[in-house]
């Protein structure tokens, strides 16, 4: 009987504990239960969309409607069907190749894909839906059970997630732990077959040392500051435009987002007074719109603030995108209005801590290797986006930088593509999922190999240990 912790919470562990007591009774689900667990998640979310979406709502005091059906509904969908579709294929062993000589005697090797459990999944407030079902689908398509912390930031939105989980799901299948900081700190001191963490670098370094203790396998989806560089062959109308939508999505609340712009001196005015007026086109009023969504608490907008207040005492200029001219003195509302920061000093909060918030600052540069150099000089981020109609500018920024994932002439979309992994680097994560990804990194891949029954070519391989067994391993002895 294994030995725990005496300290751990005794009804986490007891859900855990029953996890994996059925999962090791029952064995692997099958092809069909899996796709059964799916479906019951996607009847989950597309037969809830309003409620879905009134909750974000609720937590935010206004998340737009729009970026909750694309991202949070939609994107989850998306990653749910893809699962499904791809199964039967996930599933196959996969042949791997036998060396020589064992090749020549009848040796045969491939790859199992078996689940590794219980998998513990702690999402963040950001995407309340999206980073948590989605992960739990791919965890579900690897055959495992899954236990999830939501954000105690989005209460509403986790209290109608455990609800209706609860409703589609026995706790052998799914669990879901709602709770403050000390609940959260407790269920990642669980010993889980797998945990994927998503939220801030600062976190993910406690999430580290609390699985530790377990030799817990950890996946960390965290952030950082993700650059976006234009360069002197950008197409300036796309890279304005695409590097706006990225900044203002969600009003900046995204790991992806780019978090400041790298732009050629001699065009930093044309820049920026191109993303003042898409800014202003795309959100003519914030009081009150129901397009623009809040900072999703007093502390996030009095940080936000913050951070603004210290760049304009500096000297830096700042531009505050306003269009209606409106005043947010004494408003209840947790509204941000764009900003753009021009030139800060590297020293300042809004140039060391990742923005997570619509604030823009742009960083004039004089050759694309300074604005390499930049970026080098800083830890490693999630994304990086580089505008520029050269293709071998672009690969000049792409071999010569690191980051967890790319993209060339827009921002974000990388992340919604299924076939490619999703994950940081350093600072900015460790492992990957989404799509085939997911299903690998739920999964023990596990090496099978099986030999025929003739034993004669392996006689000279045991002791004793002859002038036979020399002249069999001569060959592998050679340069």
């Amino acid at each position: 009987m294994t030995k725990h912790d005496p300290n751990l919470n005794a009804d986490m562990l007891s859900l855990l504990e029953a996890q994996r007591s059925h999962f090791l009774t029952s064995g692997a689900p099958s092809l069909n239960e899996r796709i059964d667990r799916i479906n019951r998640l996607i009847d989950l979310i597309a037969d809830n969309q309003d409620a879905l979406c009134d909750a974000v709502s609720a937590d935010f005091g206004n998340r737009s409607r729009a970026e909750t059906l694309i991202a949070d509904i939609g994107g989850t969908l998306t990653e749910l069907k893809h699962a499904k579709s791809h199964l039967a294929q996930w599933m196959k062993p996969t042949k791997a190749k036998v060396d020589f000589p064992l090749n020549i005697f009848g040796g045969k090797a491939r790859i199992e894909y078996q689940p590794l459990g219980v998998i513990g999944i702690v999402s963040p407030w950001n995407f309340p839906i999206y980073l948590a079902i989605g992960p739990m689908g791919e965890a579900f398509a690897a055959g495992n059970s899954v236990m999830l912390k939501p954000s105690e930031f989005t209460p509403n939105t986790s209290a109608l997630m455990k609800q209706l989980i609860e409703e589609k799901f026995s706790a052998n299948e799914a669990a879901v732990i709602t709770g403050g900081v000390e609940t959260g700190v407790n269920f990642t001191k669980l010993p889980f077959d797998h945990m994927l963490f998503t939220g801030a670098t600062s976190i993910g370094k406690h999430i580290l040392h609390a699985a530790a203790d377990n030799l817990v396998p950890v996946t960390l989806e965290l952030g950082g500051k993700s650059p976006a560089i234009v360069t002197n062959n950008a197409d300036m109308d796309v890279a304005t435009s695409r590097i706006t939508a990225g900044k203002l999505f969600n009003a900046g609340q995204v790991c992806l987002a780019p978090d400041y712009a790298l732009v050629p001196r001699a065009k930093v005015g044309d820049f920026v007074n191109q993303v003042k007026t898409k800014m202003a086109a795309a959100y003519p009023t914030l009081q009150g719109n129901q397009d623009y969504t809040h900072i999703v608490s007093d502390r996030q907008h009095d940080r936000l603030k913050a951070l603004v207040q210290q760049a304009r005492d500096s000297g830096a200029e700042v531009i505050e995108v306003n269009p209606a001219n409106e005043s947010f003195d004494g408003s209840n509302e947790k509204v941000m209005p764009p900003t753009i920061i021009v030139d800060p000093s590297p020293d300042l909060d809004v140039m060391t801590d990742e923005i997570f918030g619509p604030i823009l600052p742009v960083i004039p540069y004089d050759t694309v290797e300074q604005a390499i150099t930049f970026v080098n000089a800083r830890p490693r981020p999630l994304a990086l986006y580089v505008f520029s109609k050269d293709a071998g500018e672009q690969d000049k920024v792409l071999s010569n930088t690191t980051s967890g994932g790319a993209c060339i002439n827009d921002t974000i979309m990388h992340s919604t593509q299924q076939s490619l992994p999703f994950g940081g680097v350093g600072p900015s994560g460790m492992g990957a999922y989404h799509g085939h990804h997911g299903f690998k990194l739920f999964s023990h891949e596990k090496s099978v190999y099986k030999q025929i029954n003739m034993d004669g070519p392996f006689k000279p391989l045991r002791a004793p240990f002859g002038e036979k067994f020399k002249k069999a391993v001569a060959p592998m002895l050679k340069k």
